[in-house]
């Protein structure tokens, strides 16, 4: 039996002042099939008729959240989410998006078809970040597409080692390394020359950018063992980053532990989704056939 949604949440997306008719329009349409919280991401957005709540407040409240702008903002949307159970829905505004897969041009079909529990379910994990270290208390962070070592200075590199479950990967010296989720692996690993992942599946990928070396290969673990990185070199600091959204500084004494996030989150497509398509048409794929 499909949930029936009584309050929704639409998250929308910074700089949409250039699209307040498009906001008009979808407020408009879902205050029609349920109570309806708009928070906006952008702190300065003011619509007339339109009253923003917190998102704290908004996840407390909602059985539902949809978001209006792209990838990024579904992705603010889902760390916010996280240990909630609440699904998420993407309204894309732009160009066609891997996660917010509805397009603008035609939502009131699918939010119709959502509302009426024609929808399909699909479930996609987190990864949790722990960092530790002697000169420093331990922090947590989440993600859902990926984790990244990267240097703190601008052009040059970090010597780092890799570990799964303890035992040594590998140790090299590289722009950074990525490890991402089958959610993350057509983001930034993408560029990396790392592998497409199905989102059905339950990997990690650790993806290197810009390895100093030519024999350098991403490599797909299983995604319940626990990944650690170190930086190998005495006084060397580095940046780690969560979805491109926070970010923490790290030296050569901290250790990074990266694992699967026990809670996933659930996607809302419409019915006829197909994730192959989304790759077709973002990746030109078969366009001479």
């Amino acid at each position: 039996m499909q949930q029936k949604f009584n309050t929704i949440g639409l998250v929308i997306r910074q700089d949409m002042q250039s699209h307040l008719d498009t906001v008009r329009l979808v407020t408009t349409a879902l205050g029609k099939h349920a109570n309806l919280l708009v928070h906006s991401l952008d702190a300065d957005f003011s619509i007339a008729s339109i009253q923003t709540v917190a998102m704290t407040k908004l996840v407390e409240q909602c059985d539902l959240v949809i978001t209006l702008g792209g990838d990024g903002t579904l992705l603010t949307a889902a760390r916010a989410l996280v240990d909630k159970k609440i699904p998420l829905l993407g309204i894309n505004l732009g160009r066609l998006g891997f996660l917010a897969d509805v397009p603008v041009s035609d939502f009131e079909q699918h939010l119709g078809a959502v509302i009426a529990g024609k929808y399909t379910v699909e479930s996609r994990f987190f990864i949790e970040g722990e960092i530790e270290g002697p000169n420093r208390a331990s922090s947590k962070n989440i993600a859902i597409n990926d984790i990244i070592l990267h240097s703190h200075g601008p052009l040059s590199m970090i010597e780092y080692e890799v570990y799964s479950d303890g035992i040594l990967i590998h140790k090299q010296r590289a722009d950074g390394v990525i490890v991402t989720t089958p959610t993350g692996s057509t983001a930034y690993a993408l560029s990396g020359g790392g592998p497409i992942m199905h989102p059905s599946l339950e990997t990690l990928a650790i993806v290197p950018i810009c390895p100093h070396t030519l024999s350098n290969r991403p490599i797909v673990l299983p995604a319940n063992q626990e990944i650690e990185i170190r930086l190998s070199e005495v006084g060397s600091i580095a940046q780690i980053n969560y979805d491109g959204q926070s970010t923490a500084v790290i030296d050569a004494q901290d250790r990074v532990r990266i694992k699967r996030y026990p809670q996933p989150i659930n996607l809302l497509h419409p019915e006829n989704y197909d994730y192959f398509q989304i790759l077709r048409a973002k990746l030109y794929w078969s366009t001479n056939y």
